[in-house]
């Protein structure tokens, strides 16, 4: 061989190493968080659980024709839609055999990719409940979702082109109205709450292969539904949030399970609603007999070892299933029998609150200065987010709805009962 014939033999060789390793250095890069979109819907109420989304010119009044597309999906639910990139992911489930279904559809023209069914077994329910009630979570690789029964406790993870990566069962689940509860992805581990009426703990799998990679032991009580969240103080690590009756509010180090802090007697009543963070604040609600009874905000230690403590409680129009939302310096509260209140985030002082009527069991999301919230008839009724009321419009979505819309790609998509519908500028 002789000198130009080896030294090409020589790059190309090199060409061939390079690319490997590239390709290696893809394939072992961390599955969660890597390359998240920056306008992605991963999880309920979007990024962070705090139901704030990007989208310029949504509408505050359309009728079906204004629709980029709608499909009818194989079944029913209250799952919120998840959106990485140009792909849509939704569950729906037959009630009457609880088998479900996943489906994925192109976000940009609503064509379905695939559906991945599995069998279910039928257990008892609040008639406000469904199968399908769970949000599932994103990451650059797998869609994770969660199903309970008495029984068991189903973690599965599936791959972002319908394939089951691993499936992981975290035992019985004892409640008295059914599980609805949903994952979050925090770095390379899906994390759940599993607050119940037996043997209760925050568990966080590995996101790769579903190995438990912390598990923390919590008190047990009233089944709760808050999904978690992770509050990033100025100076010193993120903290896990959660909040239930048993324990209140919480804060735990995300990388380890360990517990930061905990307010016990925040949360007297049963927690369905998400924490929500506000300048140094977490505030939560909780409720009973189907009614919200109290908002608690909690000031949180920035460095996770001093004490938190309750900054101020809101009684009067407390939300009990939606969350709230906040924008500079205001949260806006929308109670199950549609009064919908503003406060300031400092110290809870009311701003202004309207009764609108209807049945509300969606959360408010914020696009730019716009609140959009389902009714369970399907109306979406738009507000302004301000210091003074301002009902903007109103749009009919022609079916039943408790699913909390998604912003994603500059589109809104929202669920009914049975379909699921894109939004935004053609």
């Amino acid at each position: 061989m002789d000198r130009r014939t080896a030294h090409a033999a020589l790059v190309a060789a090199s060409a061939i190493l390079a690319a490997t390793a590239l390709a290696a250095a893809t394939f072992l890069a961390p599955a969660a968080g890597a390359g998240e979109p920056e306008d992605g819907w991963t999880r309920y109420r979007g990024p962070n659980g705090q139901g704030v989304g990007k989208a310029e010119g949504l509408p505050v009044t359309w009728t079906d024709g204004d629709y980029l597309w709608k499909v009818e999906l194989k079944g029913g639910g209250h799952s919120s839609p998840v959106v990485w990139g140009d792909r849509v992911f939704i569950t729906s489930a037959d009630q009457k055999t609880a088998t479900r279904h996943i489906e994925c559809f192109k976000a940009s023209d609503g064509s379905h990719l695939w559906t991945k069914t599995y069998a279910g077994t039928p257990c008892k329910q609040n008639s406000l409940n469904a199968y399908a009630a769970p949000t599932p979570a994103l990451d650059a690789r797998r869609l994770y979702l969660t199903w309970a029964t008495p029984q068991q406790f189903i973690v599965v993870a599936v791959t972002h082109d319908g394939k089951e990566a691993w499936r992981r069962d975290l035992g019985p689940w004892q409640s008295q109205h059914g599980y609805c509860g949903s994952p979050v992805v925090f770095e390379d581990m899906v994390i759940l709450a599993n607050d119940q009426l037996g043997p209760s703990s925050t568990v966080a799998l590995d996101a790769a292969t579903g190995a438990v990679r912390w598990q923390t032991k919590r008190e047990s009580g009233k089944a709760a539904y808050s999904v978690p969240c992770i509050f990033r103080p100025p100076s010193g690590p993120p903290q896990l949030i959660l909040t239930s009756t048993a324990n209140g509010m919480t804060g735990l180090d995300p990388a380890t399970g360990r517990v930061l802090w905990e307010v016990r007697d925040a949360m007297p009543e049963r927690v369905v609603s998400c924490p929500v963070i506000a300048d140094g604040l977490v505030f939560g609600t909780c409720g009973t007999g189907g009614k919200g009874r109290h908002v608690i905000a909690v000031r949180v230690p920035a460095d996770g070892q001093a004490k938190a403590e309750v900054a101020w409680t809101v009684t009067d129009d407390a939300p009990y299933v939606p969350a709230g939302v906040v924008k500079d310096g205001l949260a806006f509260l929308w109670t199950e029998n549609g009064a919908v209140s503003c406060i300031r985030t400092a110290t809870g002082e009311r701003v202004w609150s309207e009764r609108l009527g209807g049945k509300f069991y969606a959360s408010p999301i914020l696009v730019g200065d716009r609140l959009y919230m389902v009714s369970t008839k399907g109306e979406v009724i738009i507000l302004r987010a301000g210091e003074a009321f301002e009902r903007l419009g109103q749009a009919d979505l022609g079916e039943k709805s408790q699913a909390t819309p998604a912003v994603a790609g500059g589109r809104m998509f929202l669920r009914t009962w049975s379909h699921l519908m894109a939004l935004g500028a053609k």
